[in-house]
């Protein structure tokens, strides 16, 4: 049997982001969750919004423990995940009412950030919302000093990683089609950057 794997920063951030999802998500259709990680937050969030259906997606390398979780603890109908790299497809060629991500854009390089606004602009349904959670710069400032002390840790892991700044991310997304709606503050200086099609 495969361990499940664990984050514990997921559990930490996963009601307070559910009790922004609830005023944000559609009552009913169907979620994109792009980099769905360990499933938490998948199976937390599927259980919760039964109206909705939550399409799980992670790099094939990840999906094994994601599809392990989605399985023992997702609701009945729930689907199994799906293989998706932003930067080489395969993207779904059905639409979506809303896709979400949580803790991603700062460990893709900025090609890969892109292509994932990219590829969302081209199946997210008219009207329907992109949730974009984690920290975030605003005009090449961090908000906190714990975000720079993170940021600075990432890029001595890999150049490519970091932090992103806000205002280049909203760049991208009114490029791909996506008008920023909101920027939410969320617990230990994250946010979740909300845009509309």
């Amino acid at each position: 049997m495969i361990e499940l794997p664990f984050a514990p920063a997921c559990e930490r951030n996963k009601v307070p982001i559910l009790n922004r999802l609830v005023g944000l998500l559609p009552d009913q259709g169907r979620v994109l969750e792009i980099g769905s990680g360990t499933g938490q937050h998948a199976v937390f969030f599927a259980s919760r919004f039964p109206s909705l259906t939550w399409q799980t997606s992670e790099r094939e390398s990840e999906l094994a423990g994601l599809s392990a979780r989605v399985e023992r603890e997702g609701p009945d109908d729930m689907p199994p995940p799906i293989a998706l790299d932003v930067s080489q497809g395969p993207w779904p060629h059905d639409s979506f009412d809303a896709v979400f991500t949580a803790n991603t854009a700062h460990i893709m390089p900025w090609a890969s950030v892109c292509a994932m606004i990219s590829g969302v602009g081209r199946l997210l349904a008219r009207g329907g919302c992109f949730c974009l959670y984690g920290p975030f710069m605003q005009d090449g400032e961090h908000t906190a000093p714990s975000n720079a002390v993170f940021d600075r840790g990432l890029r001595e892991r890999d150049p490519l990683m970091g932090v992103r700044d806000r205002v280049e991310v909203d760049a991208v997304a009114l490029r791909e089609g996506l008008r920023p709606d909101q920027r939410l503050l969320m617990p230990a200086n994250n946010f979740l950057l909300v845009y509309r099609r």
